[in-house]
């Protein structure tokens, strides 16, 4: 038990703030898309969603792809 507890409350290391780095621009595309699906779920009660939440997604889309491409690159963990 006492392991346990170490492990929850232990700092995180430079390696997981280096990492958590490297994957940032991916979490905030992604961030980005949710808030997009979301205003969109919102639009629905509102008359529809319009031409620029439809774009605003897209664009969020495209985001995500290339974060995801750039971060496969930089990190060979993820590239298989």
């Amino acid at each position: 038990m006492r392991n346990r507890l170490a492990l929850i409350t232990a700092e995180p290391t430079v390696a997981d703030l280096a990492a958590i780095d490297r994957e940032w621009p991916l979490i905030a595309a992604e961030l980005d898309l949710l808030d997009a699906e979301i205003t969109l779920l919102y639009a629905e009660d509102h008359g529809g969603p319009t031409a620029l939440d439809w774009r605003r997604l897209r664009r969020a889309e495209a985001r995500v792809t290339r974060a995801a491409e750039t971060t496969a690159r930089t990190d060979p963990r993820r590239a298989a």
